[in-house]
């Protein structure tokens, strides 16, 4: 950057790094997408076609970025894990929250027309951002069971007032049908008046949507031959296992006598050979093992980006990805 007297005014530019050794999350969240959702006529309560953007718009971030390691969404909202370890933009809390908040909107807005292609966008979509620092391992669990308890309690809300607006109802007769109502009330409401197994609706409604890496997977070639294989331990061809050792000047020898053809003369000629005495000869040089190849633990920064709905609130999902919490 060229030097001159105005650059003084970068000493207004404050530092903003984030402690180390913590896991960072960056959580976006569409800012009035009620008004939003109604102006695009999304269906109710769910929209398979803006989730299916909202993911594909998370995929692009963790392309982008490799220290983001998981994502989980629902509805409107992405929450981003960075690992613990990461230098990314030296840890600059400015620089973090801009860019994958950034990156986000704008891929939300270039693949819109993938999923809508008959909706043209009325107005630009915005989101918000912030970056939330957790210390352990319980915390980062925690935040996340948060987030899909949250989907969970919305969603089943969402479903049984739709259901009872779409049953004749109007919004505002449905929520107060709906006041002081617990799960277990709505889970009857639906089954009762509408037929609907809460438990059978789709799992990405349910559940979220939780976008990982799926880990390299080994070559077939490196598996052929054991780990701490040594030379004597490939085998080798018929010939050269059958082929004999070098004698040495004090094996004893004995003569074999051999017929061969008869001369013209019709004279028999024998000849001698000398024959070995197959003994063991001096010891070889000790060989010393191959070293194994040294496997790098896989930290969730390379493979394809894939996206899944599970239970992340229990520990099957994090006992499967270990690497998420280092």
């Amino acid at each position: 950057m060229a030097k001159s007297r105005f650059e003084y005014v970068r000493n207004y530019e404050l530092p903003d790094p984030l402690m180390p050794n913590t896991f960072i999350v960056v959580r976006i969240d569409g800012r009035g997408f009620h008004k939003f959702s109604d102006t695009h006529s999304f269906e109710k309560p769910n929209d398979r076609r803006a989730l299916d953007l909202m993911d594909m718009a998370a995929k692009s971030v963790m392309g982008e970025y490799k220290d983001v390691i998981m994502a989980f969404g629902e509805s409107d909202e992405y929450s981003f894990l960075i690992k613990r370890s990461s230098k990314l933009y030296n840890r600059r809390r400015s620089k973090i929250n801009s860019s994958i908040v950034s990156l986000f909107t704008s891929s939300y807005v270039f693949y819109w027309p993938h999923f809508f292609p008959n909706m043209p966008l009325q107005y630009p979509p915005c989101f918000d951002s912030r970056v939330v620092l957790y210390p352990g391992v319980t915390e980062l669990r925690d935040y996340f069971s948060w987030r899909q308890a949250d989907t969970h309690i919305n969603n089943l809300y969402n479903t049984t007032f739709w259901a009872l607006v779409h049953g004749g109802q109007s919004t505002a007769e449905a929520n107060k049908t709906l006041q002081g109502t617990d799960s277990k009330d709505k889970n009857e409401i639906l089954f009762s008046q509408y037929g609907i197994n809460y438990n059978n609706i789709p799992e990405i409604y349910r559940k979220g949507s939780i976008c990982v890496r799926e880990p390299p997977s080994t070559h077939a070639s490196t598996s052929k031959l054991p780990i701490r294989a040594t030379i004597d331990d490939i085998p080798t061809s018929a010939s050269s296992s059958t082929s004999s050792r070098i004698p040495t000047p004090n094996q004893q020898s004995e003569s074999i006598s051999i017929n061969t053809n008869k001369s013209d003369e019709g004279t028999e000629i024998q000849s001698s050979v000398a024959a070995t005495e197959v003994t063991d000869g001096p010891s070889r040089p000790h060989r010393t093992e191959k070293k194994p190849k040294k496997i790098k633990p896989y930290e969730g920064t390379e493979g394809e980006v894939v996206v899944i709905h599970e239970d992340i609130i229990g520990n099957k999902f994090w006992e499967a990805r270990p690497w998420l919490l280092l």
